[in-house]
């Protein structure tokens, strides 16, 4: 394998019942071309041989309990447990590297002083239907970018936008803006990426590490999905305030996503149109979160756990 004499380097994964892609995702992160110091699992509490696979594989593995868990908590845990890592590269468990130099690819980006964080290309998955691969297809475009806080003015919110599906963090970027929020129920990846942006580093987004990741969501998983989103930007104003909102990427998003329907396959359009409003109803539904019952609130969340744990817990995982 390359090793980078220039970083030491990890590979960080939270985990839950990875599933039957599993095998092929740990074969993908070890064929490899770059070198890597500490690859490492944070499950959850999986029941179906994750964790142990992994340990077979050669990850280091860690644990918490399922009910703490939270996006933002488990990666700054996952952090904190390779403290003497320069990059840290994360990855969700149904991302799957496209070719051995994914990894490689997306770390070249810090090549620049100035880039904290780092994307790749997410592609849709093998046998995506045609809703879910347009997605994919207009939100990871093929030429790389590098967004800094002026890219604003075009971008909007988007100038922000970034995924730990598939990422890389350089730590004193990271530290710079005080790691990952301990309680958000998304976005914890765009949080650190506003402020980074606001700190004055920079955001490289990058074509050439390629991945497959999509989700073919039905109207309700969508509803509750964009349900959160309205959850998070009422949380984290401040990101709308600085950045601006991207409803011209939105309209942008509906006439491609019309034209590719239209022309490819018109039998989808009464989905698409559902889904349209599923997003809009559960968005504006989310931004209004607070005036509606707890009860309810949890029942239209996809991420139910969120509502469970509303206070900071601290990690006791020791670092590696």
């Amino acid at each position: 394998m390359e090793q980078n004499s220039n970083y030491k380097i990890a590979l960080l994964i939270p985990t839950l019942n990875a599933g039957k892609y599993w095998e092929e995702f740990l074969e993908t992160v070890n064929s490899q071309s770059l070198g890597i110091n500490f690859k490492i699992i944070l499950d959850s509490g999986s029941t179906d041989g994750t964790d142990k696979l992994a340990e077979d594989k050669g990850f280091n593995v860690l644990r918490i309990d399922k009910r703490n868990f939270d996006h933002g908590y488990a990666r700054q845990v996952l952090a904190d447990a390779c403290s003497t890592c320069d990059i840290l590269i994360y990855l969700t468990q149904d991302c799957i590297l496209a070719c051995k130099d994914s990894l490689k690819n997306l770390v070249e980006a810090f090549s620049n002083a100035d880039v904290g964080l780092a994307y790749g290309r997410q592609l849709p998955r093998r046998n995506a239907k045609l809703l879910e691969s347009h997605g994919r297809i207009f939100n990871y475009p093929s030429q790389s970018r590098l967004k800094s806080l002026s890219d604003k003015v075009e971008m909007g919110i988007k100038t922000a936008s970034c995924s730990n599906s598939f990422a890389a963090y350089r730590r004193t970027a990271l530290n710079d803006v005080g790691g990952f929020p301990l309680a958000s129920i998304l976005g914890e990846d765009v949080i650190v990426g506003g402020k980074m942006l606001i700190k004055g580093w920079k955001i490289a987004y990058v074509a050439t590490a390629e991945s497959y990741h999509s989700h073919d969501y039905t109207i309700t998983e969508e509803f509750k999905r964009y349900f959160d989103i309205g959850v998070f930007h009422k949380m984290n104003d401040w990101l709308l305030e600085e950045f601006g909102s991207a409803s011209g990427e939105g309209m942008k998003y509906l006439k491609s996503e019309l034209s590719v329907v239209l022309k490819k396959n018109p039998l989808v359009l009464p989905k698409m149109v559902g889904s349209i409003f599923a997003k809009w109803l559960g968005y504006k539904l989310g931004l209004n979160y607070s005036k509606l019952s707890g009860g309810l609130v949890k029942k239209l969340s996809m991420h139910k756990h969120y509502w469970d744990k509303h206070t900071k817990v601290k990690s006791n995982v020791a670092s590696i």
